[in-house]
């Protein structure tokens, strides 16, 4: 989520984004990353695009809980 820090993910987790809550997602730095989304579209809307994610927090060490 925003201003958190970045979450590392492993093949096969399942992560759950309640609805209007702002993230990203994506590769590493010297990782590819394939994802699957299953979203409710609402008024024929299933999400709202912001901005790139900036190059400082894409670089952001992970939080490997």
């Amino acid at each position: 989520m925003r201003d958190s820090a970045p979450k590392e993910m492993r093949a096969g987790d399942t992560i759950w984004i309640p609805a209007d809550v702002e993230h990203w997602h994506g590769a590493a730095p010297d990782t590819g990353m394939v994802h699957l989304a299953i979203q409710e579209a609402i008024e024929g809307s299933a999400a709202d695009w912001l901005e790139h994610v900036s190059d400082a927090d894409y670089q952001r060490p992970t939080d490997r809980a």
